[in-house]
């Protein structure tokens, strides 16, 4: 009984941990025993990236896989200002990946933070981290035309070309 309640215990620490989160801004979940780390540079309230759209209020759905490549298909979307879309994205690899959307400048400087933390789990709004052949979405509202980037920043992805960019007219 005492090893049975051990285990039940031990098992619903992750889920705390992840409860408790980092609500300054940071990864939410910390992943392998590693603290979250700051993302406050990272879009997810209005900003020339855009901000969370709501879910009930999606004007259009579009899948994206991603693939050991260190590809997104399609690379380059298209989208309207003021479009809130639901992204559907498909791991088709054998390796987790992940799809951030941000500026050039904010993928980059994340991408560097990985690189010294790597194994993060991501919580923010405007990112989703899938293991192999899952599946996963977000919905973002895009307010502003011009360019908007998204990149897989697992250490060596967006180094291997794992980026693209919304053209957002």
């Amino acid at each position: 009984m005492k090893k049975t309640l051990s285990i039940l215990a031990l098992s619903v620490l992750p889920a705390f941990a992840w409860a408790a989160g980092n609500h300054a801004g940071g990864h939410g979940a910390p992943a392998h025993g590693m603290p979250g780390h700051d993302m406050s540079t990272m879009s997810t309230a209005a900003s020339p990236t855009g901000q969370p759209g709501d879910p009930a209020k999606v004007t259009r759905t579009i899948e994206l896989t991603m693939d050991d490549t260190m590809r997104f298909t399609p690379a380059e979307i298209r989208v309207n200002t003021g479009e809130i879309v639901r992204f559907i994205i498909k791991n088709t690899g054998k390796i987790p990946h992940e799809m951030v959307i941000g500026s050039l400048a904010e993928l980059q400087a994340h991408a560097v933070e990985m690189q010294k933390m790597p194994g993060m789990q991501h919580a923010e709004p405007n990112m989703v981290a899938l293991d192999a052949g899952k599946a996963g979405g977000l919905v973002w509202q895009f307010d502003q035309a011009g360019t908007v980037d998204f990149a897989c920043l697992i250490p060596g992805h967006m180094e291997a070309g794992m980026i693209g960019k919304i053209k957002v007219d």
